[in-house]
């Protein structure tokens, strides 16, 4: 039975793209990110949604509770749905850290290089993907909601669509953007990937019967 994960990442901070914030707590969101996360609940207004997980982070949770509240659903706190463990990189600018060595290795080889005293990329996907396989075996035939960050969502949209994970840098997810894969029906489906615009037609498929077709999450 299939489970549409919709897959949403946080909206913005002042740290994005300047600061590897990682596990770090007290990041939140500036004003542009609550604006986003208003547009979101407009553009989720007419989805379906029967579950909302968030990392454990504030930023997600800053994101989540407006999507929840919308629903009358509770955020569902999920800590292995956090962002990159940076270790000793965590909180440094960007500009600290793009021009050594490790970075570049990092880059040349994300599936095995770590981040120094922190995760591989590699771990961080069996992580996420983990925590997205327990969530879709306890929520059959739902809509669910899944706040959490970016590298996270890339790592495992490159798992459902069947892109080595050295390759994953090719995608891009925006603040409070969303992405939708169909998973626990077979071969997973990418509805959506870094979608800020209208989600309306996102849904379940009916029931399948026996020798038909149909589109997946799509109004039929």
């Amino acid at each position: 039975m299939p489970t549409l994960l919709l897959l949403i990442r946080h909206a913005l901070t002042d740290t994005a793209g300047k600061r590897l914030s990682g596990w770090q707590r007290g990041v939140h969101l500036n004003d542009e990110g609550r604006r986003q996360t208003e547009r979101l609940v407009e553009r989720l207004a007419t989805v379906r949604i029967d579950a909302i997980y968030a990392s454990s982070l504030e930023r997600c949770l800053e994101t989540a509770t407006p999507v929840a509240r919308s629903k009358g659903l509770t955020v569902e706190r999920v800590p292995g749905l956090r962002d990159v463990d940076y270790g000793d990189w965590s909180g440094r600018s960007m500009r600290q850290v793009t021009g050594t060595k490790q970075w570049r290795r990092i880059m040349r080889d994300p599936s095995g290089e770590p981040f120094p005293g922190g995760e591989t990329l590699r771990g961080v996907q069996a992580r996420v993907l983990e925590e997205l396989g327990r969530i879709a075996a306890a929520r059959p035939r739902a809509a669910v909601a899944v706040v959490t960050h970016a590298d996270p969502i890339r790592l495992a949209l490159a798992h459902y669509g069947g892109a080595h994970i050295d390759l994953f840098q090719r995608l891009v997810v925006h603040p409070a953007s969303t992405s939708a894969v169909l998973v626990g029906d077979g071969m997973p489906r990418i509805l959506r990937v870094n979608d800020i615009g209208d989600l309306s037609d996102l849904t379940l498929p009916p029931p399948r019967r026996r020798g038909s077709g149909g589109k997946p999450g799509m109004r039929t």
